[in-house]
C-alpha cells in the first residue's frame, strides 16, 4: 500500500520478533525497517526489510512514521525511549508499573520538544488490563479490583532477573493463587493482600565463579520486582533452561466485585489465556501504533497510555463499519 503506515522496529529480541510477525498480517501497515544495536550484517530477520544500526535512525527523521520500541522496561526504556521520542512518534511495553508516572513525565518532555506523540506501557498489562480495571471502578464505584497474573512467563520480570550480576540466563513465573481469586470472586473485603495473590518462581542459570547466595538475595528482594512477593529461586543448567523453559505462555485475569445496591453484588471479569505473550505483546503494540499515527495526525502531542485512546483508533476498520459491525 502506497499510503501504508510505516513503521520501524528497535530491537529484535522476542518482542521484536513478535512485533515484525504482527505487522505481517496488517495490510495498511508496512515495515520499514529493524534498527539493532548489534551488528547489522549479524542479525538475520524473518522479513526483507532492511536492518540498520540505531545509530542510523537520526538521519531517518520524517520518514518512518511510528517507532515501536521493544527494549526492557528495568534498563533499556528509560534511557532510549525519550531518546526515540525526540525525534519520532513512538510506542512501547514499559511495564515497571511503580515506574509507569516517572518514565510517563520523561516521555512527555521528550515528545513535546521534538513534536512526536509517544504511547507508553502498551500491551497486556499495563495495557488491556489497565483499562479493565479503569472500566471496571467507574462502573462499579462500590467495590474493590484484583488482577492475577499467569501462571506464565513475565517478559519483564525475566529480563531483571538476567540483569542480576552473576546470572548468566534465567526466567520467571508469576503463579496467581486459587483460593485468593475465589475470595475476590465471592466479595470478600477487604480482599487479599498483593502477598497473598501471587507467588513468583526464578529458574536461574549462574555464570561461572558466581555465588549462588549473593544471586538468590538479589532477586528476592529487588524492589518493584521481587521484595513484595513469596519468590523461589532455583539453579539449574544452561541446558535445562533451554529444554523445559522455552515457551511463553501467560494470562491472567482482572476482577472487579462490589455491589450497586445493598442487595445486588456485582462483579466483572476479563481474562486472558495467551500462548505466546511476546506475539500478543506485540500486536497491542502494532493496533496502538496505529492509534499513534492517527492521534499525531489530529494534532496531539507529548506522551499518552491506552486510557488515553478511543477503541476506534487502534481499529484498522472505519467508524460506519464498527457501528454496524461491532456496536
Amino acid at each position: 500500500m502506497s499510503d501504508a503506515i510505516t513503521v520501524g522496529i528497535v530491537g529484535y529480541g522476542n518482542l521484536g520478533r513478535g512485533v515484525e510477525t504482527c505487522l505481517a498480517v496488517n495490510p495498511d501497515m508496512r515495515l520499514a525497517g529493524v534498527f539493532t544495536r548489534r551488528d547489522p550484517a549479524a542479525l538475520t530477520i524473518a522479513s526483507d526489510a532492511p536492518v540498520r544500526h540505531v545509530d542510523d535512525l537520526p538521519s531517518l527523521r520524517g520518514t518512518i512514521d511510528v517507532l515501536i520500541l521493544c527494549g526492557g522496561s528495568k534498563d533499556d526504556l528509560p534511557a532510549s525511549g525519550p531518546q526515540a521520542a525526540a525525534m519520532f512518534c513512538t510506542v512501547d511495553s514499559f511495564d515497571t508499573h511503580a515506574r509507569i508516572p516517572e518514565y510517563f513525565a520523561q516521555m512527555d518532555a521528550a515528545a513535546r520538544e521534538g513534536g512526536t506523540t509517544a504511547l507508553i506501557s502498551a500491551g497486556w498489562d499495563p495495557g488491556m488490563f489497565s483499562i479493565a480495571r479503569v472500566y471496571g471502578e467507574a462502573l462499579v464505584p462500590d467495590g474493590e479490583s484484583h488482577t492475577f497474573w499467569g501462571r506464565g512467563l513475565s517478559q519483564g520480570h525475566s529480563d531483571a532477573i538476567r540483569r542480576v550480576p552473576g546470572v548468566a540466563g534465567g526466567v520467571q513465573y508469576t503463579i496467581p493463587s486459587d483460593e485468593a481469586m475465589a475470595r475476590v470472586r465471592r466479595g470478600e473485603r477487604p480482599g487479599p493482600s498483593p502477598r497473598e495473590c501471587h507467588t513468583r518462581e526464578c529458574w536461574v542459570v549462574l555464570e561461572d565463579g558466581a555465588d549462588p547466595d549473593a544471586v538468590r538475595e538479589a532477586i528476592v528482594t529487588m524492589p518493584a520486582y521481587f521484595a513484595d512477593y513469596d519468590t523461589t529461586v532455583t539453579f539449574i543448567d544452561a541446558e535445562t533452561l533451554r529444554a523445559e523453559h522455552g515457551a511463553m505462555p501467560h494470562g491472567g485475569f482482572v476482577i472487579r466485585s462490589g455491589a450497586t445496591s445493598p442487595s445486588h453484588r456485582q462483579v466483572i471479569e476479563y481474562s486472558l489465556e495467551l500462548d505466546s505473550n511476546p506475539e500478543f505483546t506485540a500486536g497491542a503494540l502494532v493496533a496502538y501504533a496505529r492509534a499513534v499515527y492517527r492521534m499525531h495526525a489530529e494534532g496531539r502531542r507529548g506522551a499518552v497510555t491506552v486510557l488515553d485512546v478511543a477503541p476506534a483508533l487502534v481499529s484498522p476498520r472505519s467508524a460506519a463499519e464498527l457501528r454496524a459491525d461491532l456496536l
